[in-house]
């Protein structure tokens, strides 16, 4: 009959080691693998447990990974990594009320895991909660003052709730404590947007290309500046740089957006919008969250 060898507790001790240095590495699959054959060996491994489900979040086998995260709950019902572990595979897969739950269990058993507080926030905006949400982030920036990632989740809850002037000067804060955060600076400019500061807008556009040049949502915010003056050939020409790196997204974009409503009948805009413009690659990239989880198992937040 095969038996699998349990390892010493030094042999335990030099797996893990290896483990974690592959997770820290980015080896995600590797680091999954070395937990696996810790887990075949000791099925009560907590450890293991849990950052073999923080491997496979980085693997996006999310379903995976909360079944390891349970087991984990399942031998040690107070151990925070893995409450929060769960909340992050919840949010992963869109299940942000559970996720919720996760979070709060988390904070509860540690308050100080900021980045919990973070993606705390993150999931009540998901639900539409913004001022939970905007109290979660102030939690975390009294305990973060320098958290800039707080400080732009925070404009997005005010912009929620259409608090423009609030939106904005949490964003002030965003880019002085980082200033090369193009997608603060291209944010920023949209809230500029919403007070009718066109100039103003048109700079932090441009704070935000000079970080970022292949930044869409920054051309896409720029052109939205002319378009909202009445402006139809410099909001086509500048519309046209988003286009060219996400053609379809930016297409449908403009066309709902009320920003482009005084344009968007122009001939420079329905050429452009309908796909005529021989100039545009058809090849897209995929836009990325930028107010996205901390992913990562330790809960002292690098940002």
């Amino acid at each position: 009959m095969f038996t699998v060898a349990v390892p010493s507790s030094q042999e335990s001790q030099i797996w893990h080691g290896q483990a974690s240095a592959l997770y820290n590495a980015g080896h995600f699959q590797a680091a999954a693998e070395k937990y696996e054959r810790l887990l075949v060996a000791d099925a009560t491994d907590l450890k293991a447990w849990v950052y073999h489900g923080y491997a496979l979040c980085e693997l996006r086998r999310y379903e995976a990974a909360l079944d390891s995260f349970r087991q984990a709950i399942q031998l040690a019902p107070e151990h925070a990594l893995a409450w929060h572990g769960q909340g992050i595979a919840q949010a992963k897969q869109a299940q942000y009320a559970d996720a919720l739950k996760s979070f709060d269990r988390t904070l509860t058993l540690n308050p100080e895991d900021f980045k919990a507080w973070y993606n705390r926030g993150n999931a009540l905006i998901r639900l539409n909660r913004y001022q939970e949400a905007l109290d979660s982030f102030n939690i975390l920036i009294q305990k973060q003052p320098d958290n800039y990632r707080a400080w732009y989740n925070r404009a997005i809850a005010f912009a929620a709730m259409r608090r423009y002037h609030d939106a904005l000067s949490s964003l002030d804060t965003a880019v002085s404590i980082k200033p090369d955060c193009h997608y603060a600076w291209t944010y920023r400019g949209l809230m500029l947007n919403k007070l009718y500061r066109f100039r103003d807008a048109l700079s932090s556009f441009e704070r935000s290309l000079h970080y970022r040049v292949s930044n869409p949502n920054a051309w896409y915010g720029k052109a939205a500046t002319y378009a909202l003056q009445g402006n139809a050939a410099q909001a086509a020409l500048l519309l046209r740089n988003a286009i060219a790196i996400s053609p379809n997204l930016y297409r449908v974009m403009a066309q709902a957006d009320p920003s482009f409503s005084v344009v968007i009948h122009s001939a420079e805009m329905q050429t452009l919008l309908a796909g005529r413009d021989r100039g545009i690659r058809e090849d897209s990239l995929e836009c990325q969250e930028n107010s996205s989880l901390y992913d990562g198992p330790n809960s002292a937040a690098h940002v």
